[in-house]
C-alpha cells in the first residue's frame, strides 16, 4: 500500500504544495453542533460550497495544486444552524486509484493531458457552480464536469452535456440564474483550439459552436452578459518544443495583444467579434454587463513583470502565471459590439486582489459590489477579504484576522432571505490560521465587512488551501427536485 500523506512527510521532495496550509486531509466528515462565537443569521439559508485539490497518495513526481483530487467542502445553513461536510468528487480517476490504493496518474509538471504513456488525471478540483439544482465541479484543463448533490456532496456522475470537437468543459462556466442557462467554453491543442456552448435549465446541451483561434492557448475564464458571452484569447500558450517532448511549459508573448471575443449567447461562429487590448493574462472575471451597445467586463488583470526599460519580462511573467504567483489589479474593459470601439482602464492601481465574487443572482447584469481576497504575490495565500465598488474600484471595507498567518478561502456573497439591496446579505469564507492551528468558518455582514465576522464556527477538520467557491440559495437547491 502506498504511503499516506500527513502534515509534511515528504518535506519538499514533491514541491511546496503538499505541506502546511496545502497539506491534504483524508477524512470525509459531517460536522454538526459546532461551537459558534456570535450568531448565525436565521435569514441565511442555503449552501456555501468550496472546491480544491486533495492529494490522496504519494505523487509520482513534482506536485502541482491542479493535480490533487477534487474535494468539496460545504456549509449548509438552515434556520440559524450550520452543518459542514467534506467529500471527494468520485471521478473515474478517483475510483481507479481507490482500487489500487496508489497514484496511477502523472501531474501537470511531469506530463501532458492526453499522454498515452503517462496519463494525467481529470480531477474536477478547480471550480464549483450551482446549476439546475445541483453543484457542478470542473477542472481548469477542460476536463469532464461532474454533478454533485450540493447538500450531501454525493457524486451524481459525469454531466451529460460535453460535445465535439474538444469534448471538454473548462472551469469557470457561468450560470444565468434568471434564465437557467449555463454558459461554458472548452479549449484544446488542435484547431480550432476553442469551443463555446450553452446548457439549458434541463441540463441538456442547447447550443455549441467552434471558436477558431490562431493557435493553442491557455484561457482560464470567460464573461457573460444578458445577451452575449466574452471569450478570451490571451498571449499565453504552450511551448511547442516542450509539448512535443511531452512536457507542460507555457510562454508569454508580449508582441501579441490580449483579445476578447464577443458572441451573442446563441450566436454562430461568424457573429464573433474580436477586440484587442494590451497584452496580459487574466485568471478571473468579476462580472460583465451591457450599457447600450457597450459590453463592460471587470476582471483581475494579471500584471506582467516589467524590465527596467519598461518592456515586459516574458520569461518571469510566464513563470509567475504557471506558479500561481498572482499580482493582479481590478481592471475594466469596454467593448462596443456595434462600432468595434474598445477601451480599458485600471480601477485600483494599489491593491493586489483576486478570486472575486458578487451576488451571483445578478450574473450578466450590472453589479455595484464585488468581494475579493488580498493575494500574497509569492504563493497561493489569501490573507484577507475586501469589498469593492467595481464600477469605481474604491475599496469599501476590509478584514483580516492575521495577514501573516490567516489563510482565507474564496469568499462568496449570500443574499439575505428578504434581500432589500444588492449588498443586503452575508459573505462567507473558511479561514485557517497556520500559527494557532485553528480552522473556522466565518460569516460577515456584507454591508460592513470591516467590523469583522458576525459568526465564527470553529471546526475540528482543517480545510486545505484550495480554489473556487459558490453560493446556492435554498430555493435554487430545491429546484433539483
Amino acid at each position: 500500500m502506498a504511503k499516506r500523506i500527513d502534515e509534511a512527510p515528504f518535506g519538499f521532495n514533491h514541491g511546496p504544495f503538499l505541506t502546511g496550509a496545502y497539506a491534504p486531509v483524508f477524512e470525509e466528515q459531517v460536522l454538526t453542533d459546532l461551537p459558534v462565537e456570535g450568531e448565525i443569521p436565521v435569514d441565511l439559508n442555503g449552501v456555501y460550497l468550496r472546491n480544491g485539490p486533495d492529494q490522496r497518495f504519494e505523487p509520482k513526481a513534482m506536485h502541482h495544486p491542479f493535480d490533487g483530487d477534487g474535494m468539496l467542502f460545504n456549509a449548509h445553513f438552515d434556520g440559524g444552524r450550520v452543518t459542514i461536510r467534506n467529500k471527494w468528487v468520485r471521478t473515474e480517476g478517483w475510483k481507479k486509484e481507490s482500487t489500487t490504493e496508489s497514484s496511477e496518474y502523472w501531474g501537470i509538471m511531469s506530463t501532458l493531458k492526453g499522454s498515452p504513456t503517462q496519463p494525467m488525471k481529470d480531477t474536477a478540483n478547480t471550480d464549483v457552480i450551482g446549476h439546475a439544482g445541483v453543484a457542478v465541479a470542473s477542472w481548469y484543463l477542460a476536463g469532464e464536469p461532474y454533478l454533485v448533490d450540493p447538500i450531501t456532496l454525493d457524486t451524481i456522475g459525469p454531466a451529460p452535456y460535453t460535445a465535439a470537437p474538444g469534448y471538454g468543459f473548462s472551469a469557470h462556466p457561468k450560470v444565468d440564474e434568471i434564465t437557467g442557462d449555463l454558459l461554458f467554453f472548452d479549449y484544446f491543442h488542435e484547431a480550432p483550439y476553442m469551443a463555446y456552448g450553452v446548457v439549458g435549465p434541463d441540463r441538456q446541451l442547447k447550443h455549441h459552436v467552434e471558436i477558431p483561434l490562431p493557435g493553442n492557448r491557455l484561457p482560464h475564464d470567460m464573461g457573460v452578459t444578458e445577451h452575449y458571452s466574452i471569450l478570451h484569447d490571451l498571449p499565453v500558450w504552450h511551448c511547442e518544443e516542450a509539448y512535443a517532448a511531452g512536457r507542460h511549459k507555457i510562454l508569454f508573448n508580449s508582441d501579441t495583444p490580449a483579445r476578447f471575443g464577443v458572441i451573442p449567447r446563441y450566436g454562430k461562429t461568424e457573429e464573433l467579434k474580436w477586440f484587442e487590448f494590451s497584452p496580459c493574462f487574466l485568471y478571473h472575471v468579476v462580472n460583465s454587463w451591457e450599457e447600450g451597445n457597450e459590453i463592460i467586463m471587470v476582471a483581475c488583470r494579471f500584471m506582467p513583470v516589467m524590465n527596467a526599460d519598461g518592456t515586459i519580462d516574458e520569461a518571469r511573467t510566464a513563470k509567475n502565471i504557471a506558479e500561481l504567483k498572482m499580482d493582479a489589479r481590478l481592471w475594466e474593459y469596454r467593448m462596443n459590439y456595434t462600432t468595434g470601439e474598445c477601451a480599458e482602464k485600471c480601477l485600483n492601481p494599489d491593491l493586489n486582489v483576486e478570486f472575486p465574487s458578487y451576488d451571483s443572482a445578478r450574473t450578466g447584469r450590472y453589479t455595484e459590489f464585488g468581494y475579493l481576497v488580498d493575494h500574497n504575490p509569492d504563493t497561493l495565500h489569501w490573507t484577507g477579504i475586501r469589498k469593492f465598488n467595481i464600477r469605481t474600484g474604491a475599496c469599501l471595507g476590509a478584514w483580516s484576522d492575521d495577514p501573516k498567518h490567516a489563510w482565507y478561502s474564496e469568499p462568496w456573497f449570500a443574499p439575505a432571505d428578504n434581500q432589500q439591496s444588492e449588498d443586503h446579505g452575508y459573505v462567507i469564507a473558511f479561514v485557517w490560521n497556520d500559527q494557532t492551528k485553528v480552522q473556522q468558518l466565518q460569516v460577515f455582514d456584507a454591508m460592513d465587512i470591516s467590523k469583522g465576522p458576525i459568526a465564527r464556527v470553529t471546526m475540528p477538520q482543517r480545510v486545505p488551501q484550495g480554489f473556487h467557491a459558490c453560493w446556492m440559495s435554498a430555493p435554487r437547491i430545491q429546484s433539483a427536485a
